[in-house]
């Protein structure tokens, strides 16, 4: 390729770059969430990107990112990303490369790597307070080979390995909770249908010290089956029934960034996904239901500010 032809390949906006991603799904709830995040950090990063959905912006040799871009297996992201943070600060303590070249390091990983197998590397991440910003887009599955069911699937959630006609039988692991027993610099929920929740939160965590996680719930079209043009509505649902908490964790405290006052019906969110439909057609299930409602008010009465 000429250097003519790469350079106006490196010209070309980021928003361009990722719409002519052919691989990547229209309405993606994690792209939603992660255009945003990158609107704010700027392109003095490095993302380390473990196995999963997002691999799928880089075509080589290009990626959307003005910064760097590292691949990763799904289990070692944290790994890399206290390698390269560690040569950084040997450059910079060398005079190799000015402090204004330093480089924020950014994990980017879905919740088949988050919640399950780089768990392990995460958590001794957090534990030697690596200095990086983990962003964990979570669309309860593992969405890049066929929404398989993750540590993060919802309960009664059908998926292509849960199929029976109470769907998944176990219950999404809170790894927001994993997160804040290891007392990092900073955890927080977003979603990409709310927009400034979002960017205070990436914002704070962008000039904090330590390991720091950005969890996004990422509406899913294909995996959890409903119209690529419903991805801000289920997302506002997410919230507004309180399925999907905004919160944070900083100094030792949880604080709620958003208060749904009256919870709407968790229904109205699962309805109109098609990996719900089973809990209402041909025959609704009350009981999956209200087992699913009962988890949320629990959740709040616990948390009731």
């Amino acid at each position: 390729m000429s250097k003519e032809k790469i350079k106006k390949m490196r010209d070309i906006p980021f928003e361009r770059l990722l719409a002519s991603g052919t691989a990547m799904c229209a309405g993606c709830g994690a792209l939603e969430a992660l255009h945003q995040i990158y609107d704010i950090l700027g392109k003095n990063t490095v993302f380390v990107n473990a196995a999963g959905c997002m691999t799928l912006l880089s075509v080589y040799p290009f990626t959307p990112f003005r910064g760097s871009w590292l691949y990763t297996s799904m289990a070692s992201a944290p790994a890399a990303a206290q390698g390269i943070r560690d040569a950084l600060d040997i450059l910079i303590e060398k005079k190799r490369i000015k402090p204004k070249d330093n480089m924020q390091v950014v994990v980017l990983a879905g919740d088949g790597s988050s919640y399950g197998m780089g768990l392990s590397a995460a958590s001794a991440a957090i534990e030697r307070n690596l200095d990086f910003i983990y962003i964990c887009y979570d669309n309860e599955g593992y969405g890049n080979t066929g929404q398989q069911y993750s540590d993060a699937t919802p309960h009664a959630a059908r998926t292509s390995t849960s199929k029976s006609l109470t769907g998944f039988q176990y219950y999404k692991k809170d790894i927001f909770a994993i997160w804040a027993a290891h007392k990092p610099a900073y955890a927080a929920t977003i979603i990409g249908s709310d927009p400034l929740d979002l960017a205070k939160k990436v914002e704070k965590a962008k000039n904090m010290k330590g390991a720091k996680l950005i969890l996004a719930l990422s509406p899913c079209p294909t995996g959890w089956t409903f119209h690529s043009n419903e991805t801000v509505k289920i997302g506002k649902l997410a919230v507004e029934t309180g399925i999907w908490p905004l919160k944070e964790y900083a100094d030792g405290k949880i604080v709620h960034t958003k208060i749904p006052r009256e919870r709407k019906p968790v229904e109205e969110y699962l309805k109109i996904q098609g990996r719900f439909k089973h809990l209402f057609e041909p025959q609704r299930n009350d009981k999956l239901i209200a087992e699913i409602q009962n988890e949320v008010d629990k959740y709040w009465g616990h948390y009731n500010h």
